[in-house]
């Protein structure tokens, strides 16, 4: 059963900003990336945890990313993550970055594929039946 889209907010700060007031690029990744251990941790499962007790790790394999109009100093996001595709040792998301006040507007749009290996050599290892 395909669990429902996750959704994780998001503030800009000015941290977050270039120049111009306009998030910098690299941030998005960041974003997409804690919406993905959101996503997990809110199925009940903590990415130590999975190290640690079943011996898996989760590790970034391709990202395709569209911008498609500026986040700016103090906007309102939400991170909503989505699986797009489960394979044996892979899962591919589905990512938007928008606007709480403009659900509609999406700022960003990626695809993350990540591969599941085993922890300790680092080698491809088939998702365990973890509910999902």
């Amino acid at each position: 059963m395909k669990p429902e889209p996750h959704c994780w907010p998001v503030r800009v700060y000015w941290e977050d900003t270039d120049a111009s007031g306009v998030v910098y690029h690299a941030n998005y990744l960041r974003w997409f990336e804690r919406g993905r251990t959101e996503w997990l941790r809110a199925l009940g499962y903590d990415q130590d945890k999975l190290m640690r007790e079943v011996g898996i790790a989760f590790t970034v394999a391709s990202i395709d990313i569209q911008y498609r109009r500026p986040a700016r100093l103090d906007d309102q996001l939400e991170v909503v993550t989505d699986i797009a595709e489960l394979k044996n040792v892979s899962l591919s998301f589905s990512q938007t970055l928008r606007r709480v006040a403009a659900p509609d507007e999406m700022l960003a749009k990626a695809i993350v594929r990540v591969a599941c290996i085993d922890s300790k050599t680092f080698m491809p290892k088939r998702i365990p039946a973890l509910g999902w």
